[in-house]
């Protein structure tokens, strides 16, 4: 299944993982003095960002490192809901151009969101986040079927709940599974977690002097194809209103920090306040 996201290449900081066992209700960090803007969000993980400095597979130090930040999150009483991408072991729009059938390819990248969703779920036990995997391909042995009401009453038990296999069809990539799933659970907002700080009029890997904006309404990322998430996924969130908050996953706190409400990375939302703005 392919899953597309900012350009940047940035590496992510990460440290080992504690070994705290596993809670039903993880106590309020200490520090945490803000209350939280969004009582329930929905994370979009690419299945790169768990490779790390690696070229394939999972870092478990990279899995520790959000794992440490979703854990921050949903101490602050926050429900927490996970979409992961597959790329990082298979992508199946890139065999598909090499001659395999479309489909098989996608449900083998849909089988390769499965694995990443099982070493997130690892990670997050470890800092003591009960989490459940529902997936969208019945595989009762190592994950439970998606239910969406099963999936919101694990939400409002505390739990985190991981949404692995994208949507369960083909042709559709993990973006619009995220966004679909954002709007099923009734998500507060999409957060979609890249290597770069949100988005750009030209891709900041090769235009040093490319423009972040702050805001964009979902017309001007649909006219201007800035490649941050595919139309389907953008224009599903555009007919829910769910707004999408673009930021890079590399800097500590920045999940916290969205959390709360801070001006952090590209606000994608109904007419942008009045535009976009730069």
């Amino acid at each position: 299944m392919s899953d597309r996201g900012a350009a940047g290449g940035s590496t992510i900081a990460a440290g080992p993982a504690a070994g705290a066992p596993v809670v039903d209700a993880p106590a309020r960090p200490a520090n945490a003095a803000s209350a939280p803007r969004y009582s329930r969000i929905l994370l979009k993980l690419s299945g790169e960002a768990l490779m790390g400095d690696r070229p394939y597979g999972v870092d478990p130090a990279v899995c520790a490192f959000i794992a440490r930040q979703v854990a921050e999150v949903h101490g602050l009483g926050v429900q927490v809901g996970i979409v992961v991408g597959g790329g990082n072991i298979f992508r199946g729009l890139a065999a598909a151009a090499t001659g395999m059938d479309r489909a098989t390819g996608d449900y083998i990248g849909m089988l390769a969101t499965v694995m990443n969703g099982l070493a997130l779920q690892d990670a997050l036990e470890r800092v003591g986040v009960p989490t459940r995997v529902m997936s969208a391909i019945a595989m009762n042995e190592v994950a439970e079927p998606y239910i969406r009401r099963r999936a919101v009453r694990h939400l409002e038990k505390g739990r985190v709940a991981i949404f692995v296999a994208g949507t369960g069809n083909p042709y559709f990539t993990t973006d619009t599974a995220a966004a679909l799933r954002a709007i099923e659970i009734d998500a507060a907002v999409l957060l979609k977690a890249t290597k770069v700080d949100g988005v750009y009029d030209a891709d900041p890997a090769t235009t040093p002097d490319a423009t972040r904006y702050t805001s964009l309404g979902y017309a001007d990322l649909l006219r201007d194809q800035l490649k941050v998430m595919d139309a389907a996924a953008v224009s599903l969130c555009m007919e829910n209103d769910l707004p999408i908050v673009v930021f890079d996953l590399n800097a500590p706190n920045n999940i916290m920090r969205v959390a709360l409400g801070e001006s952090v990375g590209t606000r994608i939302q109904a007419d942008a306040e009045g535009g976009m703005r730069r």
